[in-house]
């Protein structure tokens, strides 16, 4: 069975006509990622951007744990690619869905046709999918208005995508799209939680850290680094720049005197 992703843009929909540019961004970040996890393939098609192994080597939970935490999609969902025919739509129903059903008790089925041709028609598919559902996991029930959990089949030019709810997305807009920004790394939480606010935006970071060793230890030095590995998971690799106001410092204590230190240095 051929497992994709798809991936819904947030706000990258609300632009005109430098909309493009924004898909573009978010693309390439897709592309630099699933390098570390074997060959896909990442298309477009009508604000859904399609992840698709083009080998059984590649790692298709990995990939779906990385795009989790690209800035400008919001919602991701794992789906199943068949023919386009019932009798494969029900197999691969019944084979893939019932894994994302088991702790939750009401469905409903949205069917969405591209190619019109198909028989039978969206609500036709609806019925006949809930009744498959229905068949492998005898415990739920149909609810229309407030399901737990939605399953969709799409029909489209060449093929069928079956899923079953959406993982959320990290939001935000594609990072690089909003300039560049020089984030103050101190090794406190303020610092990493600006600088993941910032990259959400669409800026590209660097950063730079001020030491003193050895009045500041290794261990300080690394946990900094350390913030920054945190907030490059999900603004992509980043540069820190790491300062020393060591010889600064010294020179301030000979210079000045004890009250105006603190302000000096500052």
């Amino acid at each position: 069975m051929k497992e994709i992703l798809l991936c819904k843009y947030g706000e990258i929909v609300l632009k005109g006509s430098n909309r493009r540019y924004f898909e573009d961004t978010l693309c390439k970040t897709l592309r630099h990622r699933a390098k570390h996890y074997g060959n896909f393939e990442i298309t477009r098609s009508q604000s859904t951007l399609i992840i698709e192994p083009k080998d059984e080597y590649a790692d298709i939970d990995g990939m779906f744990e990385s795009t989790q935490r690209v800035f400008g999609i919001v919602g991701i969902s794992r789906c199943a690619v068949c023919e386009k025919s019932m009798e494969a739509i029900e197999r691969t129903v019944k084979e893939y869905v019932p894994q994302f059903l088991l702790d939750k008790r009401t469905f409903k089925v949205v069917a969405k046709r591209s190619d019109k041709r198909f028989i039978p028609d969206s609500m036709g598919i609806a019925r006949e999918v809930g009744g498959y559902v229905l068949s492998a996991l005898p415990h739920m029930r149909v609810d229309v208005k407030n399901p737990d959990i939605v399953v969709q089949v799409e029909i489209r030019e060449f093929a069928a995508y079956i899923h079953a709810g959406q993982f959320k997305g990290a939001g935000g807009m594609p990072v690089g799209t909003a300039g560049k920004g020089l984030l103050l790394l101190s090794g406190g939480i303020d610092s990493p939680v600006a600088g993941y606010m910032m990259a959400k935006r669409g800026v590209q970071l660097e950063a730079v850290h001020f030491e003193s060793f050895p009045y500041t230890s290794e261990m300080a030095r690394e946990k900094v680094l350390q913030l920054a590995r945190e907030i490059s998971r999900y603004a992509g690799t980043f540069t820190v720049h790491i300062v020393s106001l060591t010889h600064i410092q010294e020179e301030l204590v000979k210079a000045s005197e004890e009250d105006y230190f603190t302000l000096l240095l500052r």
